[in-house]
Protein backbone atom coordinates (compact mmCIF):
# COMPACT_ATOMS: atom_id res chain seq x y z
CA UNK A 1 0.00 0.00 0.00
CA UNK A 2 1.09 3.76 -1.02
CA UNK A 3 -0.13 6.34 1.51
CA UNK A 4 1.43 9.40 -0.37
CA UNK A 5 3.37 10.34 -4.03
CA UNK A 6 6.74 11.34 -2.59
CA UNK A 7 7.77 9.84 -6.24
CA UNK A 8 6.06 12.41 -8.03
CA UNK A 9 7.72 15.44 -5.83
CA UNK A 10 11.25 13.98 -5.83
CA UNK A 11 10.64 14.11 -9.78
CA UNK A 12 9.77 17.23 -9.33
CA UNK A 13 12.29 18.17 -6.88
CA UNK A 14 14.96 16.73 -9.41
CA UNK A 15 16.35 13.99 -7.13
CA UNK A 16 18.13 11.22 -9.15
CA UNK A 17 16.75 7.45 -8.64
CA UNK A 18 20.35 6.32 -6.65
CA UNK A 19 20.41 9.46 -3.92
CA UNK A 20 16.06 8.77 -3.32
CA UNK A 21 17.00 5.53 -2.70
CA UNK A 22 19.64 6.76 -0.35
CA UNK A 23 17.17 8.80 1.23
CA UNK A 24 14.49 6.55 1.35
CA UNK A 25 17.06 3.86 3.19
CA UNK A 26 18.26 6.46 5.70
CA UNK A 27 14.31 7.38 6.54
CA UNK A 28 13.28 3.33 6.86
CA UNK A 29 15.99 3.13 9.71
CA UNK A 30 14.22 5.76 11.33
CA UNK A 31 10.56 3.97 10.84
CA UNK A 32 11.16 0.29 10.11
CA UNK A 33 7.82 -0.43 11.24
CA UNK A 34 5.74 2.38 10.30
CA UNK A 35 4.87 2.54 6.24
CA UNK A 36 2.86 5.74 6.68
CA UNK A 37 5.42 7.53 9.04
CA UNK A 38 8.11 6.22 6.56
CA UNK A 39 6.48 7.87 3.63
CA UNK A 40 5.62 11.10 5.37
CA UNK A 41 8.90 11.92 6.09
CA UNK A 42 10.32 10.89 3.00
CA UNK A 43 7.10 12.82 1.14
CA UNK A 44 8.22 15.97 3.91
CA UNK A 45 12.33 15.74 2.91
CA UNK A 46 11.36 15.57 -0.60
CA UNK A 47 9.33 18.80 -0.32
CA UNK A 48 11.93 20.43 1.25
CA UNK A 49 14.93 20.23 -1.16
CA UNK A 50 11.69 21.10 -3.96
CA UNK A 51 10.93 24.19 -2.72
CA UNK A 52 14.55 24.58 -1.87
CA UNK A 53 14.44 25.13 1.84
CA UNK A 54 17.32 22.06 2.10
CA UNK A 55 19.50 21.00 -0.23
CA UNK A 56 19.76 17.06 -1.07
CA UNK A 57 22.96 16.66 0.18
CA UNK A 58 21.92 18.54 3.75
CA UNK A 59 18.46 16.40 3.66
CA UNK A 60 21.25 12.97 3.32
CA UNK A 61 23.26 14.81 6.01
CA UNK A 62 20.58 15.49 7.93
CA UNK A 63 18.84 11.97 8.15
CA UNK A 64 22.44 10.31 8.92
CA UNK A 65 22.93 12.23 11.81
CA UNK A 66 19.18 11.46 12.86
CA UNK A 67 19.90 7.90 12.63
CA UNK A 68 23.64 7.64 13.91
Amino acid sequence: MTYFDYEEVAREAHIPARKLKELRRLIKREFPRDEMMYELHLLRACMAIRKGVVTLQQALSLEQKNNA
